[in-house]
């Protein structure tokens, strides 16, 4: 099966309410995806982090109190949390731009899913309140390409039988999951 296949294959496993997809990827998935591709496989296989720290807490906070006012959050078939602005724009929010390009997928994932599965156009706005930034995302034909290529390696990396690779990353000394990688 080609990965074009898996992409399509994918998109009408969602589409359709009489199957389920076998991966059904969220946006945390891309983003671990593009963070760390051992995280993702860590989380996927239900070795999940404590998501009690503080780390975790601060970006809750963050997240919780800004932009209240002017959107609302939605659930979408039970595993995909946006966020719509009042001008329609769906929004990302976080508390550093140390790690943009996962946080652009992430929310260029949403914009691919709601345009693919649910026949929604929209545009993003990926949002740093604590650095006072904002930027606007807009789903292209290069960026739907991005996301595509994404969905095939988190679909691949989730069906392996082993974690990926240990690579030494930048971020690796705050990561969670460093006392499973690192011991």
């Amino acid at each position: 099966m080609s990965s074009t296949d898996v992409v399509e294959e994918y998109i009408q496993d969602e589409r359709d309410p009489s199957r389920s997809p076998s991966v059904p990827i969220t946006g945390l998935m891309v983003q671990y995806y593009h963070v760390c591709k051992r995280e993702l496989w860590f989380m996927a296989n239900g070795i999940d982090i404590d998501r009690e720290t503080t780390n975790i807490q601060r970006g809750t906070h963050v997240d919780e109190t800004s932009y209240g006012t002017s959107r609302r959050s939605f659930m979408i078939d039970n595993r995909i949390q946006l966020d719509i602005l009042d001008s329609g724009d769906v929004m990302e929010v976080k508390v550093s731009s140390a790690l943009e390009k996962p946080a652009r997928m992430q929310l260029l994932f949403y914009l691919w899913y709601l345009r693919e599965i649910h026949d929604i156009d929209k545009d993003g706005v990926l949002a740093y309140p604590t650095e006072r930034k904002r930027e606007s995302v807009i789903l292209d034909e290069t960026s739907t390409k991005d996301v595509e290529s994404t969905v095939r390696g988190v679909l691949d990396v989730v069906g392996r039988d082993s974690p990926p690779q240990l690579e030494k990353k930048p971020y690796c000394g705050t990561c969670l999951y460093q006392d499973l990688c690192w011991m």
